[in-house]
């Protein structure tokens, strides 16, 4: 078995993705996912910057202190590569590792403009699809893909989703 970032597999993370599918996402919910965010990041003093998207238009953005102007370079690097492939970017850096492929050559996208570092989640909506992404740059990369899933997670619980 190929050793990946954060002992992550594919499989599991796709697995991840199909449980973390949204009953729907407006604007207001979107703010509500950023909101969240925001939340949890505040009670932790976490140093992060924090984006939500309906695909390319931002509805939320958040730096908290300790972030910095380059985190929102590393938020649209993220986002770029949840845009080309609805994934997340932690799903693309495992299946890259797992292949023993390097993402970049594979996809013909240069790494000055995508970041294959996890962070970026792919918001799904049952029955349409990918229609957002929740971005979070800050912490170490498995730290803020976690930190995306729990954050989804929390906005399942909210709207009854999940027990």
């Amino acid at each position: 078995m190929v050793q990946t970032t954060g002992g992550f597999t594919s499989q599991g993370l796709a697995l991840e993705a199909a449980t973390l599918v949204l009953p729907s996402l407006s604007q207001a919910e979107a703010v509500e996912v950023g909101q969240i965010a925001l939340a949890i990041a505040t009670q932790r003093a976490l140093p992060i910057a924090i984006e939500v998207r309906l695909k390319e238009w931002i509805v939320f953005h958040a730096s908290l202190p300790g972030s910095s102007p380059t985190n929102d370079s590393w938020i649209a690097r993220k986002a770029r590569v949840v845009m080309a492939t609805s994934k997340s970017t932690m799903y693309e850096r495992v299946l890259a590792e797992e292949k023993g492929v390097d993402w970049y050559v594979e996809t013909g996208l240069p790494e000055e403009t995508h970041a294959i570092h996890g962070g970026g989640l792919a918001l799904n909506v049952s029955g349409v699809g990918f229609v957002g992404i929740l971005i979070i740059s800050g912490l170490p990369q498995v730290e803020d893909h976690l930190l995306g899933v729990e954050i989804i997670t929390e906005f399942l619980a909210r709207k009854g989703e999940l027990t």
